[in-house]
This record gives C-alpha cells, structure tokens and sequence, in this order.
C-alpha cells in the first residue's frame, strides 16, 4: 500500500448496472481557480495483487460499481475540472467507454508505465496544452470528497503545488534492520499523503526532466516537484479517503458508503 509519511514544521465488473450520482453540494474555487482549467490524471492501471482477486483491485465491484467509476464520476461533476485522462491498460478501458455518456467533461485515455512514474508522465503527456492545473488521483481511492478537492485545487493554484493528507494519529516508530527501535518519531509532525495530487504542469514537466536526468526513483507525484526544492502545501483531507488495497479496506469502504447513503 503506497502511503507517504511527510514530516513538516507547521505541523463481474463494468457489465454490472452502475449507480453513479454527483456529490453532495461543495464550496466554491471562484476567483482562485477558473473553470474548465484542471486536467485530472486518473492512474487506474496498477495490478492490485494485495486484494488477491482475479482483477486489478479498482475494478472490483463496491456496492454493485467499479471502484475506479466513483472518483472519475466525481471529477467529471466538477466545473474546474476541463478533462479526465484514465491511465489503464487498454483491455479495462471500457469500463470507462461504457460510461462515457454519464461523463461531464473530456474524457482521454493514456497507456500505464511500468512505475507509479511512468503512469502519471504518460497521463501528463496526453493533458491540455492549456491546463493550468494537473491534479493526479489513484483510482483504489473511491471515496475522496468533492470539498477536499476543491480545497487542494486552491491550494495548489495558490503554492504552485499541493496535496490532500492528514494527522498521524498512530505513534510511528523508527526501526533498524534488525527490527530493533530507533527512535519514536514526533506524529505532530507527521502527515499521511493522499491522493488528489495537485501541481502546475510546468513545474511537474521540469520535475520529471530531473527525475529522469538523474534515475530517480519517487513513491508519489508531489516528491517529483519537492527534488525541484519547490515547496509543497499540505492540504488537509478527510481519514474516510482510504486506498483500498486489501479485502478490509474494501469492507471499510461499503461501510463507509452505506452509512452515507443512510
């Protein structure tokens, strides 16, 4: 499971019927972000061998729809939002094909890389030439809140580069080799990062032509930009944005969505 611990000062599928709606009422980016300015890049083409299912875990079905179909339905309601560039390997693409008439905005499609890297240079590659915003989501995260994206929109217009997270709230300890403890880490520092990823697209394309001048090996988007010494905000999201990458993550999240719909 790909989780970024960030220490800072301040402190059966597609064929299945969907049931996608757009979210709840959110607040406004006007005046900060314009509208139909966000690319968004959509990494839906990791293998998910954690979930030990028959399919790559963001298209296993949660309350009778692919996970990958929540967050892209969600973004597609957005007015900041201009395109959605899906990165999946071909043979998935229609699940997403077979809901593009439910979909508000450009819908594009990009080949996945062999590493997390590669997927979002690809999806960078397929965006607008006219966006001003790049906002970068793991499709394995169903349940992110329109609020919160609208907030790290804002943000990462603002900063040039932003991403949602939260409070650690569990004691986080270093270990040596030998499993022996290190040290206790201070969580009032620590922040676990989320998906939306949100940059400017120059700064992200300056941050790959590094990372590949270099061989640089990065765990997620923003860590692109922070080998740029650019600085990155933190916004603060929601605990309910989990990635679903095992079988309890998947409980948790028809959990979370039952109660919603209660």
């Amino acid at each position: 499971m790909f989780v970024s611990l960030i220490t800072v000062q301040k402190t059966e599928l597609h064929r299945k019927k969907t049931r996608i709606t757009c979210s709840e009422r959110t607040p406004t980016t006007a005046g900060v972000v314009k509208e139909r300015s966000v690319s968004v890049v959509l990494l839906a083409g990791g293998k998910g061998t954690r979930m030990g299912a028959s399919m790559p875990k963001q298209y296993i079905p949660l309350l009778g729809q692919p996970i990958a179909l929540y967050s892209l339905y969600t973004f597609s309601c957005m007015i900041e939002v201009k395109e959605i560039v899906v990165v999946c390997d071909p043979s998935y693409k229609d699940v997403f094909e077979d809901n593009r008439e439910k979909i508000h905005v450009d819908l594009k499609f990009a080949l996945p890389g062999k590493e997390r890297q590669d997927s979002v240079f690809s999806g960078l590659q397929a965006i607008d030439v006219n966006s001003e915003l790049v906002c970068v989501h793991d499709s394995a995260r169903p349940l992110v809140l329109a609020g919160d994206i609208k907030k790290v929109l804002i943000d990462g217009q603002l900063n040039g580069a932003a991403v949602l997270g939260v409070p650690v709230k569990a004691t986080i300890k270093e270990a040596n080799n030998a499993s022996f403890v290190v040290k206790t880490l201070d969580r009032k520092t620590l922040w676990e990062m989320q998906t939306p990823q949100v940059m400017k697209p120059e700064l992200l394309r300056k941050g790959f032509e590094l990372v590949n001048e270099k061989g640089l090996e990065v765990t997620d988007d923003v860590s692109i930009v922070e080998h740029l010494n650019h600085p990155v905000y933190i916004t603060e999201g929601s605990y309910t944005n989990i990635k679903v990458t095992t079988p309890d993550d998947l409980l948790l999240a028809e959990r979370i969505l039952s109660v919603k719909k209660a």
